[in-house]
C-alpha cells in the first residue's frame, strides 16, 4: 500500500480522533487533525466501540461494549469461554442445553467463584418433554444466584421461566419495581417475541402463587413486568434456525417492541441481532438496522476457550460460506424440524437425512427393508440395531423412562427414540473428539463461520491457536466502528479508496505466512 493510502486507512482506524477529509492544492487527504489552509470536505466524529449500539444494554448488565457470545449447547460455550469474554467488558452465556443439572452446577459454581461480581449468563432451552429437567435447571441457578440467563427455543412460556423471572422482582422506591433476575431471549419469529413483551401469563402466575414459588408481592409487581429484558432475533444462525435474513427480523421485531411496551415500566425492551454475524461488515449492518446489541456464535465455536474438540475446530477453521447445510434435529425429530450444521468434512447430514426419510416411510423397525436395515447397522449405527437399542434403553431408564414404557407400546414411537439416540450421540462424539466416529460429527455451524474464515485469512486470527474469543470480540467491533466511519463519509460524498476502505486485523508474520 502508497504512503498515501497507508495514512489514509490509519485515519480512519483512529477511532477515538475525528476523521477530517480536507481539499489542499487539488489533493484531498485524510486526518485527525484540521488541515490548516484546505477545504472541508467532510468530517467523521470519534467513534470507539464502546459508543456501538444501546448504552442501555451496558449498563444494565454492567458491560463495556454491546456485544454477547450466545450459548452453544452441551458447554461448548465453556466457562473459559464465558469468564474470557466478561473479563473483557463483553456478555456470554454458558451452553448449559443438554448437561446434567450436576455438570451445570459445576460450572456455574466455577463462574461465580472465578468471575465475582462481573456479568455472565447460563442458558436455559425449553424442555416440554422434559419439565423436570427445566425445573432442576433453574433450582441451581436460584441457589447460585445466577442473575441472567439466555432463554432459547421457547415456544410457550413455561412456569419454570416464569418463577425465575418473578422471583427477583421487588418494589423500589425510584423506579416502582426491580427486576433483579434478567432475561435475554432469544427467538425468530415475532409470535413467540410477543410473548417475551408481555406481562407473565396471569395464570402461570397464579399456579405459582398458589404453589407458594413467588410471593404474594411478586405476583402483583408481575404485572407491569414484561418476561424480556432483551430479545436477541435470530436469522441464519448454527443449530436450530429458521434461516430468515437479518434485514427483515431486525426492523419487524423494533416495531412490534415499540407497540408492546407496557404503560408504567420505564425500560423498553431491547432488541439485539444474532445470526450470519461473523465480520465486521455484519457486526456495522446489524447496528445500522437498529439493533442495540449483537450476539455471535458459530465463530466462537473455533476459539481456544471453546468447550469443542481439536478436530472439530479444525474442520470449522476450514469452512466456507456455502460449506453447511440442514439436518434433521435430535430433540424434535418426529415433528420434522432441522438444524443447520457443517457440512464440509463429515457425513452426519447425509446419514441423519436416511433416518429421517426412513421414519416418514415406515412404521416401526420391522418394517424397514433389509437392504435399507443393512445401511444402518454399516454406516450409522456401526453395530447391530438390537444392541443399539438396549443402549438405548438403558438411557431412557434413567432419564425418561415414561418415554421407554410409551416405545414398548408403540413400534414407530420406539425407531424415533433409535434414531434420535444417533441424533444425540454425534454432537458428544464431536464435542469429544471420538476418533472412530469422525465422520458422524454433527458440528452446528452457519454461514458466519466461513465469513470469518473469509475476512481472518492472511491475518493474525487466521490460525487456530490465536483465535481467543475476546480478540475476536475486539477485532469485531473495532471493525463494526471502522466501517460505520466509512458509511459516513461515503454518505457525505467522499469516495474512499477500496484498499482503504475495509478493517484488518494484524498480519501475519512473514514467516508464518510463507510456511
Amino acid at each position: 500500500m502508497s504512503r498515501d493510502l497507508e495514512s489514509t486507512y490509519r485515519a480512519l482506524a483512529d477511532l477515538d480522533r475525528p476523521c477530517y477529509i480536507s481539499r489542499s492544492g487539488g489533493r484531498i487527504t485524510a486526518g485527525n487533525e484540521p488541515l490548516p489552509g484546505a477545504a472541508l470536505l467532510a468530517v467523521a466524529p470519534p467513534l470507539p466501540p464502546e459508543k456501538l449500539g444501546s448504552p442501555q444494554f451496558t449498563r444494565r448488565h454492567g458491560l463495556r461494549y454491546p456485544y454477547m457470545a450466545g450459548s452453544m449447547a452441551g458447554g461448548i460455550a465453556s466457562t473459559r469461554l464465558v469468564a474470557a469474554l466478561a473479563k473483557a467488558g463483553c456478555l456470554a452465556s454458558f451452553g448449559a442445553a443438554g448437561l446434567d443439572p450436576h455438570r451445570i452446577e459445576a460450572a456455574v459454581s466455577e463462574l461465580s467463584q472465578k468471575l465475582g461480581e462481573l456479568p455472565y449468563a447460563a442458558n436455559l432451552i425449553h424442555s416440554p418433554q422434559l419439565p423436570r429437567r427445566e425445573r432442576e435447571t433453574i433450582d441451581v441457578y436460584l441457589r447460585h444466584r445466577v442473575r441472567c440467563i439466555e432463554a432459547s427455543a421457547f415456544l410457550s412460556l413455561s412456569p419454570e421461566l416464569v418463577r425465575y423471572r418473578l422471583s427477583g422482582l421487588r418494589t423500589d422506591p425510584a423506579a416502582g419495581v426491580h427486576a433483579e433476575h434478567r432475561l435475554i431471549a432469544k427467538v425468530s419469529r415475532a409470535e413467540i417475541a410477543a410473548l417475551f413483551l408481555s406481562p407473565a401469563p396471569e395464570a402461570v402466575v397464579t399456579e405459582l402463587l398458589a404453589a407458594g414459588a413467588v410471593t404474594a408481592e411478586q405476583a402483583r409487581l408481575a404485572r407491569n413486568v414484561p418476561m424480556a429484558d432483551d430479545i436477541t432475533v435470530e436469522a441464519d444462525s448454527g443449530g436450530h434456525t429458521d434461516r430468515r435474513p437479518l434485514a427483515v427480523l431486525v426492523p419487524q421485531m423494533l416495531r412490534l417492541r415499540d407497540q408492546a411496551a407496557i404503560p408504567g415500566w420505564p425500560h423498553p425492551v431491547r432488541i439485539g441481532a444474532a445470526g450470519s454475524i461473523g465480520t465486521p461488515q455484519a457486526v456495522h449492518a446489524a447496528f445500522a438496522l437498529g439493533a442495540e446489541y449483537v450476539v455471535t456464535g458459530s465463530v466462537n465455536q473455533a476459539c481456544v476457550e471453546a468447550g469443542t474438540s481439536p478436530a472439530v475446530k479444525g474442520l470449522l477453521a476450514q469452512a466456507g460460506p456455502t460449506d453447511c447445510t440442514m439436518a434433521p434435529a435430535a430433540d424434535m425429530f418426529e415433528a420434522g424440524a432441522e438444524v443447520q450444521v457443517l457440512s464440509k468434512g463429515t457425513l452426519f447430514a447425509q446419514r441423519a437425512a436416511l433416518l429421517s426419510r426412513l421414519y416418514r416411510r415406515f412404521d416401526s423397525i420391522e418394517a424397514i427393508p433389509q437392504s435399507e436395515m443393512d445401511r444402518l447397522r454399516t454406516q450409522v449405527f456401526q453395530r447391530d440395531l438390537d444392541r443399539a437399542w438396549d443402549d438405548t434403553a438403558a438411557y431412557l431408564r434413567d432419564h425418561d423412562p415414561t418415554g421407554l414404557e410409551r416405545a414398548e407400546a408403540d413400534p414407530r414411537h420406539r425407531m424415533a427414540l433409535l434414531f434420535r439416540s444417533y441424533l444425540g450421540l454425534s454432537s458428544r462424539w464431536a464435542t469429544s473428539g471420538s476418533e472412530d466416529r469422525l465422520g458422524d460429527y454433527q458440528i452446528w455451524c452457519g454461514p458466519a463461520m466461513g465469513a470469518f474464515n473469509l475476512w481472518a485469512r492472511s491475518t493474525f486470527l487466521e490460525p487456530l491457536e490465536n483465535r481467543r474469543v475476546a480478540d475476536i470480540a475486539e477485532h469485531l467491533l473495532l471493525g463494526a466502528a471502522f466501517h460505520s466511519r466509512v458509511t459516513q463519509l461515503r454518505f457525505a460524498g467522499v469516495r474512499i479508496p477500496p484498499a482503504c476502505a475495509e478493517y484488518r486485523p494484524s498480519p501475519l508474520p512473514e514467516a508464518v505466512a510463507a510456511a
